[in-house]
């Protein structure tokens, strides 16, 4: 019996309704055992030895215990992580694997498996299993459900030693251990472990968690890092490019083959109020043992929808994200479409608008936070492509305290030169005269011509006359108000989804900011302008691109106007003749 690849040729063959992802997931299994020339085989037996181990687990949860039985999609998930290896070796193919689907089907439940497996059925002596979230709570709900399977099994209650005051299972077996481990990275830095399960990614800020996790495994064996997680709505997050780079490697525009993949959702263009198509994201909540659909279960989820429908918002991004596997972006309106905006990325640097012309755009701030300024090259003749670049800068003993409170990688933006790091003011406020320095640097070694800038107002005072004095132009104060900034703002926005702006694609802490923002709601006239959903989420570079925009939009409308009233006058003058 094989039972993993049972159920991939159930899901190619149509048999069950699923996702493309979980169809394409299926398929490759299937496309994998017929390659000839691949250096891994699917040993059906050493999955099935691992199966039957998951299935002799007693679920002590509800009214009175009863045994497990994995249900197709299980089988498919624990059967590939456990029979894939290399020919006529006993190393496991994925090192990596990426299970996504909506909430209760079971995630946890088959991490907590995972976890029972290698601590004492894998014949790894003193290894370390983590199970670690963003915060204790989340983390111990992996260890939760393998405290669960021990003590509602006598035999396995032998086996192990539960230390609940330590978050901490030692196999009595092995020696191994299992850890509930929250955001404190200090615990994990340097700590090589055999498996390591991300709970709930999504809601991670950054990827140091995974990274390190990742790095302590390099020179294990059979190690395993496993991230489950339920779809977000911050598209700007880590989850949400290693989910996009998952669907490429599912796609085969992406080779990785230690990287598995389970990605249960509706396709882009389901409808998401036919309850049947719910069944793809919930593979476990919405089917029967016998892959025919519970009614039951959909008829509670059609109440939900309904109240999702009716009340919008936080209710109906909640129902997509949890409910249907969705991304969904902040309810409060995301400024820019993720994927338009990195797919306006280019390759051209700032050294290839040497002696250009530009807009200036200037965001500062008080005290020792990020400060950005931008510029904005007008199309060429023969071009509609606008193209914007940013450089920002932090005091640099302010640096490790902000990358804690903005969850964001500020040193390693420095390494890339996208970040200053300032000295001056004892490296603790903000320091104009490095940003003056800078722009004046800038202008010189690559001939920029600057035919205007556009400011905030806001801290910008003391350094007012130093510009005028570098700057062949004239400087206009951009109100921060709707009314002044409405029209720049939706047309960026309509241009990105146009294609009509380019930015260097290095240039994360641009993107960063640009995905940061959020539209406000509009003011009585209608108007609207970019906010940010909470405090720390910074986006000064986009305040700094927006400045500059709006000079570079009111000169080109300026421009269209003059030009329509010039051909009007001609005209009239030839009508008379």
């Amino acid at each position: 019996m094989d039972r993993t690849t049972e159920y991939a040729k159930l899901i190619v063959s149509g048999g069950k309704l699923c996702g493309r992802a979980e169809y394409l997931a299926c398929k490759r299994h299937l496309d994998d055992m017929s390659r000839k020339d691949f250096p891994y085989i699917f040993d059906s037996a050493m999955a099935e030895r691992h199966l039957e181990l998951a299935n002799k687990l007693t679920i002590g949860e509800g009214n009175a215990p009863k045994r497990l039985k994995t249900r197709g999609f299980q089988n498919f998930i624990i059967g590939s992580l456990f029979g894939w290896r290399k020919k006529r070796l006993k190393e496991r193919r994925f090192r990596e694997a990426f299970i996504e689907m909506a909430r209760q089907n079971g995630k946890s439940f088959l991490a907590g498996e995972m976890c029972n497996d290698f601590a004492t059925f894998s014949g790894y002596k003193y290894g370390r299993i983590f199970c670690a979230a963003t915060k204790m709570d989340q983390a111990k709900i992996v260890w939760e459900e393998v405290c669960k399977f021990i003590e509602s099994s006598p035999h396995l209650t032998e086996l192990y030693k539960i230390k609940r005051y330590e978050s901490t299972i030692t196999s009595l077996i092995t020696g191994s251990t299992i850890k509930a481990i929250g955001r404190d990275t200090k615990t994990v830095d340097g700590f090589r472990t055999v498996l390591s399960v991300i709970d709930e990614y999504h809601s991670h800020p950054n990827n140091q968690m995974l990274k390190l996790l990742l790095d302590g495994q390099r020179a294990v064996d059979n190690a395993l890092t496993l991230v489950i997680t339920t779809a977000g709505f911050n598209i700007n997050a880590p989850c949400y490019e290693h989910y996009t780079f998952c669907k490429k490697v599912l796609s085969g525009a992406i080779e990785k083959e230690s990287l598995f993949i389970f990605i249960a959702e509706l396709d882009e263009d389901d409808d998401i109020w036919e309850p049947k198509n719910w069944a793809k994201a919930n593979p476990l909540l919405l089917w029967n043992e016998d892959n025919t659909l519970n009614q039951s279960m959909i008829a509670r989820m059609a109440e939900n929808a309904i109240e999702a429908k009716e009340k919008k918002d936080n209710e109906l991004v909640n129902f997509l994200t949890k409910s249907l596997n969705r991304w969904v972006t902040y309810s409060g309106g995301a400024w820019l479409d993720a994927e338009k905006w990195r797919a306006c990325a280019c390759d051209t640097k700032l050294a290839d608008m040497r002696g250009r012309e530009c807009y200036l755009g200037i965001d500062l701030s008080s005290g020792g936070d990020l400060t950005s300024i931008a510029l904005v090259f007008p199309p060429l003749s023969g071009d509609d492509k606008v193209y914007v670049w940013s450089v920002s800068f932090m005091p640099e003993r302010r640096v490790e305290e902000h990358e804690k409170t903005d969850d964001a990688p500020y040193r390693l933006w420095a390494t890339s030169g996208i970040l200053i790091l300032t000295s001056g003011m004892y490296g603790i406020k903000t320091d104009y005269q490095n940003i003056i320095a800078t722009l004046r640097d800038l202008i010189a070694e690559y001939n920029l011509k600057i035919i205007g800038v556009g400011y905030d107002a806001h801290n910008i005072a003391g350094i007012l006359a130093q510009l005028e004095e570098i700057l062949p132009c004239d400087l206009t104060e951009i109100s921060q108000s709707a009314r002044s900034l409405n029209d720049v703002t939706i047309d960026f926005r309509q241009s990105v989804e146009a294609g009509l702006i380019r930015y260097d694609r290095k240039n994360a802490l641009l993107t960063w900011s640009m995905l940061n923002a959020i539209l406000n709601a509009p003011n009585s006239f209608g108007e609207v302008k970019i906010d940010k959903v909470k405090q720390t989420n910074r986006i000064d570079a986009c305040d700094a691109i927006l400045d500059a925009y709006k000079l570079y939009f009111e000169d080109k409308n300026n421009s269209v106007s003059q030009g329509e009233e010039a051909l009007a006058a001609w005209l009239n003058v030839m009508s008379k003749k």
